[in-house]
């Protein structure tokens, strides 16, 4: 048939004839010329140019509605001279037209390559296939298979497409979760309630070639791949639900985005695949990478580690992870130990990591014991790169790698490092290999004891179970391989005996009776999975199985909201809505987009934000019981939605370190220098290698790790921890510290005693003592104490002018008319011991005259007239001590005082004492001082009261035998020889001290001198008048004669008592010098 042919009748009634028998046509058209229906119930695909040949397309309907597509290129070959080309059908009888056609399809084979185009390849696909009698039907994509089978690499041969191997318990978990969801969804009446799912589940085989077979064949329909055609007339598809890891879902999305077609991958997590410029409609239901990277950058920093170890895998995932955990942390100053790549696992070696050995036996299944079964088969395409790897990590300082990987990959360098036993590491991994049964097998306890990672969320899900146990292993291929490798035997009864036979022979050369009845190997197909304990059946970890799960239902949601669309309010060409049997996938697209729903069980609110969902993490922590059996315990979250401080919550106690330690790995080159030091690079290795040198005194650095130390001015000073410049150290006694305020506890008992002594001298006023004792000047005497107690504390503090002249000044005075009331009363009391020495003399004259002339009487005869008259020698011995009154005695004091009082005042007038601040006596410190002003000046004033306390002591040491009941002579010369012991003593301790200690030494002899005079001179006749009253009476202060046997009668200390005492002296009895 040709077009622009003006047909015959004959030729009429031929097409009809062919369109009514539902066999073949012919059809050819141009360049540029398509032909999408002629008339029903034909149907034709549009036609295709391949190497110069336009490809002839015949359909036949049959039964089963399929499109198969013949390729006729030999019909019409063109050329740039003959452009349009035509062939025509002409008239002839039906059987030369299909003996023509027959010709045609057995001589197609032989046609030379020059002008013949065929289908290049048949793709062998496993999986699960549902379409009949459904409205829409939902892909699937799973890495069911851990690789291709190996093939031998000939190409003398057609090649075909390679099978799958190496089942994988966990992925297929992942399969049957997506079939549970769907007939979930279709048993229920709330969620598309007039919609059945179907569902073409495709085996991606963890390689990116089976995921882009399975995508074009999904895409056309029919199980071979015609790229751009969609065959067939079953339901329309409604998206993907794949493909698996990163790189399998990049590859899927790159084809799926040209067509518009959606696609919901459930553990592709890589980063680049939030590009919508990429990937216009790739969705997940795992979270973007970008929140993993930066929940582990803000793991490190948590605990301090600055230097770490890395390891990715060879593909995106682990390229885009690792790049942005390494952009953070090394912007918060964490320094990469070593950062390595995974070599790739070698599909054609790796046999034993999901398949266990088959001379295992049912049981042996169940816990495979031995790390090297498990492992030893394992190979990578480059073993010298996993040595390498390995002996980097051994050599390696740092305590913490970060592992972004999947199981698959990072399972050889598990195997190595427990070869070469390595222990006290902390692992930090990513969510594709944190709970995965390959790496967790037993024995790995000491390497991988106290692993932190991130897992997403988890979740229980009821009836899934029962589901996953209720298999029929004759279903299908995939669940027969399935269960041919879970209970290591066959359902192929031939295969079965063939093994048999094989084993018998090898074992005793003749066939035995169980090979003649049922075979050993065969499988009875009623075995219990429930008593199996492997990644399959166990259920306690659904996290990747959980983002299956809503993966489907967020398809199922999309399409139930573009059924129940309604007309006139549509998001489509003006509100018009998308019919759910016949709707292209752009349409779906906007749906799944804008969904938002509630997963079943659990009320976790799905949304999508740029096709991403929220960066929910657990932390988990891997925590090994006694008999090695891992669990994974949560230690924390981390909330990538929420605030930056609030996002990570992690409990720190409840992790167990690797060892079973409690305490956090240090994982560090060098320390951080601290402020205070510098860093000293260290030639030849890392930046975080470095010495911490401290900085000279003077010098300071306030930052961590500073490169240099800075400086002090000439007034400042650093300070003991070098990280700061202080002013120097302002030194002086101040009052609030210990020795401050250990002194002025001093100082107010002191001045609290000599008030206690003026009160008691004051209650006891009119006793005979206080009179004997001139009262006003024991008065200026306690007051003198008194104001050297108070001019101690002015001492304290920080130098004022006021203080500096008050302290030197009252200590000056205070002294002044101390010591010159003393010295009056050793006056008196030096005057009075030598006029009693002259009155003894005249009383022991005139004794000897009245006994002479008592004895002349007796001897006269006339005894009874005895009578010895010495009032006049009396008089005279009263006007001999008479000599210096108490008016004088108060004179010599106030002239004293007077003197020294004009001698401060000329001082303070001239050159007063001022604050000083010392710098010379000490570099840190700056020495806060009073200045005398002028040394001449304070060596006159306090010479003068030395020169004071010298008189005082000479008189009191001329009065010291003075015979007083109170002895006050000998007190007053003791009380003087403390007061030089102290002073004297002064001299020495304050010339070889400095600082505040100055003043401390200098209140302490005042204190020490001052205590030393009050006791003296007052303690005596405190005693007598507190304690012995009886002994305050007049007779007491009466002098006392000298016993015969040489002691004498004691005299009064006062010179008023004295004399009293004197002129009332009878000389009854004979006094003995």
């Amino acid at each position: 048939m040709v077009l622009n042919h003006t047909y015959t009748i004959n030729e009429r009634i031929m097409l009809w004839y062919l369109l009514k028998i539902n066999k073949v046509l012919l059809v050819y058209v141009s360049h540029g010329i398509k032909i999408s229906r002629l008339c029903p119930p034909l149907h034709f695909a549009q036609l295709n140019l391949f190497s110069g040949c336009l490809v002839l397309h015949i359909s036949l309907e049959g039964i089963l509605d399929t499109c198969h597509t013949l390729l006729l290129p030999f019909l019409v070959c063109h050329s740039e001279s003959s452009p349009v080309s035509f062939l025509r059908l002409h008239s002839m009888e039906i059987g030369r037209f299909l003996l023509v056609l027959c010709a045609f399809f057995y001589f197609d084979r032989s046609v030379s390559a020059e002008s013949t185009c065929k289908l290049k390849a048949k793709f062998n696909l496993s999986g699960y296939k549902n379409v009949e009698k459904k409205k829409v039907v939902v892909g699937g994509m799973f890495p069911v298979h851990n690789r291709v089978a190996s093939t031998d690499g000939n190409t003398s041969r057609v090649p075909v497409s390679s099978g799958c191997e190496g089942f994988n318990f966990r992925t297929f978990r992942w399969t049957q979760t997506m079939l549970f969801a769907i007939n979930e969804i279709n048993n229920r009446n709330d969620l598309l309630p007039n919609t059945d799912l179907g569902y073409v589940i495709y085996d991606s085989c963890f390689t990116i070639s089976k995921a882009v077979e399975g995508t074009l064949t999904y895409l056309t329909g029919q199980d071979e791949a015609v790229p751009n055609y969609r065959c067939g007339t079953g339901p329309p598809l409604a998206a993907l639900v794949g493909a698996g890891g990163s790189d399998l879902s990049i590859a899927t999305a790159r084809i799926l985005g040209l067509y518009h077609f959606p696609q919901v991958s459930y553990c592709s997590t890589c980063s680049a695949l939030e590009s919508k410029f990429q990937f216009p409609t790739f969705l997940r239901t795992i979270p973007n990478d970008k929140h993993q990277s930066t929940a582990m950058a803000q793991l490190v920093l948590h605990f301090g580690w600055t230097w770490v170890g890395t390891l990715a895998a060879n593909d995106d995932y682990g390229k885009y992870g690792i790049k942005s955990f390494k952009e953070q942390v090394e912007e918060a100053g964490v320094c990469i130990s070593f950062s390595e790549t995974l070599p790739k696992v070698n599909s054609s070696s790796f046999r034993s990591v999901f398949l266990y050995p088959t001379s295992c036996s049912a049981s042996q299944l169940i816990s495979v014991g031995k790390i090297n079964i498990v492992f030893k088969q394992l190979k990578v395409s480059s073993p010298k790169d996993i040595q390498r790897i390995v002996q980097t990590v051994v050599e390696s300082t740092a305590k913490i790698i970060v592992v972004f990987s999947s199981d698959v990959d990072l399972s050889p360098l598990i195997y190595e490092l427990l070869r070469h036993n390595v222990t006290n590491r902390t692992w930090i991994a990513s969510e594709a290999w944190v709970t995965s049964s390959l790496i967790n097998q037993p024995g790995v306890s000491s390497l991988l004891g106290g692993t932190l990672g991130f897992g997403v969320k988890r979740a229980t899900i009821p009836g899934l179970q029962r589901h996953l146990l209720d298999l029929d292993p004759y279903d299908d291929p995939l669940t027969e391989e399935f269960w041919e490798t879970v209970f290591n035997c066959t359902l192929d009864y031939g295969k079965a005996l063939r093994q048999a036979k094989l084993t018998a022979k090898e074992v005793n050369g003749t066939l035995s009776r169980a090979v003649k009845g049922v075979p050993d190997g065969l499988c009875r197909g009623t075995e219990s999975l429930a008593q199996l304990n492997n990644t399959y059946s166990d259920v306690s970890q659904l996290r990747i199985t959980y983002s299956v799960y809503k993966a489907v239902y967020a398809v199922a949601h999309a399409l139930h909201n573009l059924e129940h669309c309604e007309q006139g309010q549509g998001p489509f060409n003006g509100k018009d809505c998308a019919d759910i049997t016949n709707f292209e996938p752009w349409q779906l697209m906007y749906y799944m987009k804008n969904v938002r729903f509630k997963v079943p069980h659990t009320g976790e609110e799905i949304y999508f934000d740029e096709g991403d969902v929220e960066g929910f993490y657990d932390i988990l922590n891997w925590q090994f019981n006694s008999n090695g059996e891992i669990s994974y315990i949560t230690v924390g979250h981390y909330n990538g939605s929420a605030a930056p401080e609030d996002r990570m919550k992690l409990m720190n106690d409840s992790i167990v370190w690797n060892n079973e330690v409690l305490e956090p790995p240090r994982s560090v080159c060098s320390e951080n220098c601290q402020p205070g030091t510098r860093k000293g690079i260290r030639q030849g290795e890392p930046v975080c290698c470095f010495d911490c040198i401290p900085c000279a005194d003077g010098e300071i650095s306030n930052t961590t790790n500073a490169r240099e130390c800075i400086l002090c001015s000439e007034d400042d000073w650093s300070n003991d921890a070098h990280d700061t410049c202080v002013p120097k150290i302002i030194e002086f006694l101040a009052f609030g510290e210990p020795l401050g305020i250990t002194l002025i506890i001093i100082s107010a008992i002191g001045a609290l005693l000599t008030i206690a002594v003026a009160v008691v001298f004051v209650v006891h006023i009119g006793t005979p003592l206080v009179k004997a004792n001139d009262a006003l000047l024991s008065f200026s005497l306690l007051f003198s104490l008194l104001v050297t107690f108070l001019s101690s504390i002015v001492f304290l503090g920080e130098p004022q002018n006021w203080s500096c002249m008050t302290s030197q000044v009252a200590l000056a005075l205070g002294f002044a008319l101390c010591l010159s009331s003393i010295m009056g009363k050793a006056a008196v009391l030096m005057m009075r011991a030598q006029a009693l020495k002259a009155a003894r003399v005249r009383n022991k004259a005139a004794a000897k005259a009245a006994k002479a002339a008592a004895e002349a009487a007796a001897s006269s005869g006339n005894p009874d007239v005895i009578v010895t008259n010495t009032n006049n020698n009396n008089d005279a011995t009263v006007c001999e001590v008479d000599m210096l009154t108490c008016a004088q005695q108060r004179a010599i004091a106030a002239a004293a005082t007077l003197i020294q009082a004009i001698a401060c005042t000329v001082w303070l007038i001239i050159i007063p004492p001022h604050p000083f601040k010392n710098t010379s006596a000490q570099n840190i410190k700056i020495i806060l001082e009073c200045d005398e002003g002028s040394v001449v000046f304070i060596c006159c004033i306090f010479g003068y009261d030395i020169l004071l306390a010298l008189l005082a002591f000479i008189f009191a040491f001329i009065a010291r035998k003075l015979e007083d009941h109170l002895s006050e002579a000998k007190c007053v010369t003791f009380g003087m020889l403390v007061f030089f012991i102290v002073w004297i003593s002064f001299v020495p301790a304050y010339l070889s001290t400095r600082g505040k200690f100055m003043v401390a030494v200098q209140i302490f002899a005042i204190l020490a001198s001052s205590f030393g005079l009050l006791t003296c001179i007052f303690l005596p006749k405190c005693y007598v008048l507190l304690v012995k009253p009886e002994r305050n009476t007049e007779e007491m202060m009466r002098p006392r004669a000298k016993l015969r046997d040489g002691t004498s009668t004691g005299t009064l200390a006062s010179f008023t008592t004295a004399a009293t005492d004197v002129n009332n002296t009878i000389a009854s009895t004979a006094i003995d010098d």
